[in-house]
């Protein structure tokens, strides 16, 4: 039976033949396969030497593999043929560290990081090509991000505020980076595919941006060009459908524990979405532009503007459930649900890791929520669309709705 510290050694190898495998096909003249691979082994032995004799081992390894660099980058200088670039170097040196992570562990990180490194210099061209197709604004929605989730979020207190002790800054802000950060995916989407976008995927890219902007876009466009009443209808209604996957998401990634009680009910509606999406898709699959233009979903101030109203929903919650019991936290949800179910979901959610309201009570009121964002979205394509894609989407609501009142009644 092999022994671990020879099963690292041959993970370190395996690891730095991959990355040299891009190099060598890349015609690197600085280093290639075997270079990359030697360069792993070197790691891992480092580290193994290491635990006997000090961290002093890896430094002198990564010392003399600089040293090697700068040798052979001299020769190539003298020949004439040197790369500018220093891509080559830098993946030489984290394949000496990724070796000797390998060993030092975790091996499980090592070997992602290997992976990683050899998609990175495969992907070259590829990323060159994204780079140059981002505009301005979208460069900006990135750095924004990066603002909103690795500065603000770090510098605010962790501690909670107010009557009901409810209200957090940092996990009211963590939930503003989580939808933000949903909606950075769904720009970035639609950025890439939006254009080309058909019936299915411009729903998916509305679910995820915004499914009542969605509804607003495609209802004055059934008004205005004859014969996407259809198209209109089907488009938002899987949107609608992506919001309870979104709706999952969120739980998630806030209340885990929760997940799997919020999942079988969230999970009937959804499948209910599916089937009448599936039953009336073919019937509409024509290809076309979107008519959904996103705005940047990492402005500072719709940012802070969520964070104020999930803390303003947050609290709502908190004081109809310790006044009002359950009847407070449905009419909350009621009426929240109208315009926003991120609010409301995450809101919720929260209050049922902190075990201020209980699990089953918790999906009922997302599901409420839910059901009167339906009638909202209703009521935007009946007053801002054709009267064919209102009664489309009316019947399909109704199903969902009625569905949803039986599972908040009967379920569990």
């Amino acid at each position: 039976m092999l022994s671990t510290t020879l099963i690292d050694v041959f993970i370190a190898l395996g690891l730095g033949l991959l990355v040299g495998l891009q190099k060598e096909r890349a015609a690197s003249p600085l280093a290639g396969l075997r270079t990359f691979a030697l360069v792993a082994v070197m790691g891992a032995v480092a580290a193994v030497l290491s635990e006997g004799s000090g961290p002093w081992v890896i430094v002198a390894g990564l010392l003399a593999v600089t040293a090697l660099m700068v040798i052979g980058n001299v020769v190539l200088l003298h020949s004439g043929r040197h790369d500018p670039g220093q891509t080559t170097e830098a993946a030489i040196v984290l394949t000496f560290l990724i070796g000797a992570l390998v060993v030092v562990g975790p091996r499980e990180v090592a070997i992602v990081l290997g992976a990683t490194t050899a998609m990175l210099l495969h992907l070259k061209d590829e990323l060159r090509n994204w780079v140059a197709r981002l505009s301005d604004s979208d460069v900006r929605a990135v750095m924004q991000f990066v603002v909103i989730w690795l500065v603000v979020l770090p510098v605010l207190p962790d501690q909670a505020y107010g009557p009901y002790q409810v209200l957090n800054p940092r996990q009211i802000w963590f939930m503003v980076v989580l939808i933000v950060g949903l909606n950075l995916l769904g720009y970035g989407a639609f950025r890439l595919m939006g254009a080309r976008a058909g019936t299915l995927l411009a729903g998916v890219l509305g679910g995820v941006i915004s499914s009542t902007a969605t509804t607003m876009s495609y209802a004055r466009q059934s008004k205005t060009l004859e014969g996407t009443a259809r198209t209109a209808a089907v488009v938002v209604w899987i949107a609608s459908g992506v919001v309870f996957i979104r709706i999952l998401l969120e739980i998630g990634a806030v209340a885990p524990g929760f997940l799997p009680v919020a999942a079988g009910p969230i999970g009937v509606l959804l499948a209910v979405f599916v089937i009448a999406a599936l039953a009336t898709w073919r019937s509409t699959m024509t290809p076309g532009e979107s008519p959904l233009e996103p705005g940047n979903p990492s402005e500072l101030k719709p940012a802070m503007l969520f964070g104020a109203l999930y803390a303003g929903v947050l609290f709502a919650i908190a004081a109809a459930e310790d006044l009002l019991g359950n009847a407070g936290l449905f009419a909350t949800a009621a009426v929240s649900g109208l315009t926003d179910i991120d609010a409301i979901t995450l809101s919720t959610s929260r209050l049922v890791d902190t075990e201020v309201i209980d699990q089953a009570t918790g999906w009922r009121v997302i599901l409420v929520a839910a059901m009167s964002n339906m009638v909202f979205k209703f009521g935007v394509a009946a007053s801002l669309g054709s009267r064919e894609m209102a009664k489309r989407l009316g019947i399909l609501f109704a199903i969902a709705i009625a569905v949803g009142v039986g599972l908040v009644t009967f379920w569990g």
